[in-house]
């Protein structure tokens, strides 16, 4: 590694994946020169997408083991299904430990893991390798939730006191693979998801600027799950003919809507709370983030579907079904809204450029794995709490063992 670039490699070819190959032209100091996928056409057209953008000379890899050995490569995104985690950061850390290849970092996006002992062992395994860690949660580099961040800090609450409420909501239409569809390979449903953008977004803004997450404390969780729209019989059947026979959600449903409260207790005594929305039943015109953050004497909102332009297509325009528009988008016609740089507009490209400057030195990190660990002992709690049917305090008894009912196949809305 030189001082002033970084060499990235990419585990995962997918959606996600060119989201952060997008992102990396707003990225100075880094080149994507590899993508490993366990589908080799994937991997090598993701690599072709790197070479279109001009964000480095990528080039596809037949393993991870062999991504970590090539001396150009210095840090990883994972980028991967969820069900793949593990497996991915074994095989990571079993070349770095056996002398095949040499690390400074890796980054991985969110959910860390789909359980609470699938997370730790995560964790463990990059921790004990000696080598840095930064978690992708993309919403709190958000442009419009940074500034509302700060500003909101620096001018509303150190006048008038600390802001006591945060919301947050991540709603669409549903995923694009069959994976995720799938409780047993995703870890649950729409709160497995996306609730994990969710929680980390309401504790971030509630925390001050500068100071760790953990200066909130979690103190109980309400949480409420329920299959809305997709397990009804005829959308259960469009839904197997779209995304194939093993996703029956006549027979395994997963939540499509999820919602939580979480109580915190902040450093200085105060009572905070954080509520979050997700869901996979959301008819708009595509992906909707939002946020709110209320203090005594202030506020603030943010829409990502408020995005300063729209376009308006009459009847006569019947083109193509597609995302030209808005991720997860739902209509090509009337009056839409056009996020115009999604991958800045979502905090993809901040994130990116903070995180490579994590590896090269030149910052400390603000989300870790050991943030993301926290997530997941969240959702986790909030997944108890839905099948219990009642509050729970924080941290409750077996969250290191449990397993949703929803990830066993078991769960029936």
């Amino acid at each position: 590694m030189t001082a002033k670039r970084l060499g990235v490699g990419f585990v995962g070819s997918g959606f996600n994946a060119r989201f952060h190959i997008q992102a990396f032209q707003a990225v100075r100091d880094a080149d994507v020169l590899g993508v490993w996928s366990p589908n080799n056409k994937h991997a090598a057209d993701t690599a072709a997408l790197a070479h279109r953008l001009g964000v480095g000379a990528a080039k596809a890899y037949p393993s991870i083991a062999a991504m970590v050995a090539d001396s150009a490569i210095d840090a990883l995104w994972l980028c991967g299904p969820n069900h793949t985690r593990i497996e991915n950061v074994e095989e990571i850390v079993d070349a770095v430990r056996s002398g095949k290849g040499a690390l400074v970092g890796i980054a991985c996006e969110k959910p860390l893991a789909r359980n609470v002992a699938e997370a730790t062992r995560v964790h463990d395994l990059v921790q004990g390798a000696g080598l840095k860690h930064g978690y992708l949660e993309n919403q709190a580099f958000a442009p419009q939730v940074v500034e509302g961040h700060a500003l909101l800090w620096a001018r509303g609450a150190s006048l008038t006191g600390r802001p006591y409420l945060a919301r947050a909501a991540e709603e669409h239409s549903g995923p694009h693979m069959p994976w995720f569809w799938r409780g047993e390979l995703q870890g649950g449903g729409v709160l497995n998801d996306m609730m994990c953008h969710s929680v980390l977004v309401v504790r971030h803004l509630l925390t001050k600027p500068g100071a760790p997450l953990s200066s909130l404390t979690p103190q109980r969780i309400t949480a409420h799950i329920a299959s809305l729209k997709w397990s009804r019989p005829e959308y259960a059947k469009r839904l197997q003919q779209l995304m194939g026979k093993d996703v029956d959600y006549t027979k395994h449903p997963a939540e499509d809507f999820a919602s939580v409260t979480i109580e915190f207790e902040a450093d200085d005594g105060h009572t905070v709370l954080g509520e979050a929305t997700t869901s996979w039943s959301f008819v708009g015109a595509g992906l909707r983030l939002s946020a709110e953050l209320l203090g005594p004497e202030y506020s603030m909102a943010w829409n990502t579907l408020d995005s300063g332009l729209k376009l308006f297509f009459s009847r006569e325009v019947r083109g193509k079904a597609g995302e030209d528009l808005v991720e997860k988008q739902n209509a090509e016609i009337g009056l839409m809204p056009v996020v115009a740089n999604e991958a800045a507009a979502y905090g993809y490209e901040a994130e990116d450029r903070h995180f490579v400057r994590v590896f090269l030195g030149k910052e400390a990190p603000l989300l870790t794995f050991d943030d993301g660990l926290d997530v997941v002992k969240l959702l986790m709690t909030a997944y108890q709490s839905a099948e219990q049917g009642k509050t729970l305090d924080f941290p409750p008894k077996g969250l290191d063992a449990f397993v949703p009912a929803v990830a066993r196949g078991t769960w029936k809305p």
